[in-house]
């Protein structure tokens, strides 16, 4: 699929007081290790697994469900697939993730979309779909960390050079990327402080 834009990006478009107050209440729940697709309960991972696991993702999360976060995140779901010209079909987001990259954290190369749609697995909303807009949304100051850059991949064609692009050089606090879920993308491991973000998957039926 050819696009004109490959990712669109809201510079600080939440704001201090609405990060601050999601940091302090994802903190208050239980996090738990950040899997991977091939891994769907942290209960089944075995050591060597989880060893493996962290040399692909090493982070920790918090699985949310509240509306309020929607309602804010949706507007800039919609503004960003009308003005980048995708018009991607989509009418259903799954939990959202609040992330936390603390010391030698990260999340290698890879993309958020399945090679098939959703199946009995997950709920009744979701059958059928793939998800098609991804969003991630940076809620810590830049000064609060060293590392953890949110990098693309790029590649024009089967024969041309794998392109690496930072987001931006510096993503200030409440700035929101979205991008079409099967761009491959990574954040680069923290080297000092933490590293908080908040991620959101909206799905559709599969592209025809």
């Amino acid at each position: 699929m050819n696009l004109k834009y490959s990712y669109w990006y809201f510079k600080s478009a939440l704001s201090n007081h609405f990060c601050d107050n999601l940091i302090k209440y994802a903190n208050s729940k239980k996090e738990q290790i950040g899997l991977t697709g091939s891994i769907n309960n942290e209960k089944d991972v075995e050591e060597e697994e989880l060893n493996d696991l962290k040399k692909k993702r090493n982070s920790n999360i918090v699985w949310l469900d509240e509306r309020w976060l929607y309602r804010y995140i949706h507007h800039y779901v919609n503004v960003a697939n009308y003005n980048s010209g995708w018009n991607f079909d989509w009418d259903f987001s799954e939990n959202a993730q609040f992330t936390k990259y603390k010391l030698n954290q990260f999340y290698d190369w890879h993309c958020d979309s399945w090679d098939k749609p959703y199946g009995e697995e997950k709920n009744e909303n979701l059958k059928g779909k793939i998800r098609k807009l991804s969003v991630t949304c940076s809620l810590s100051d830049p000064t609060d960390y060293d590392g953890g850059e949110f990098e693309f991949k790029f590649q024009n064609n089967l024969d041309g050079d794998i392109i690496t692009k930072k987001c931006y050089e510096i993503m200030p606090k409440g700035s929101i990327v979205v991008f079409p879920s099967f761009i491959y993308h990574r954040v680069k491991p923290v080297t000092k402080g933490t590293r908080y973000s908040l991620v959101m998957w909206n799905c559709g039926k599969p592209f025809e």
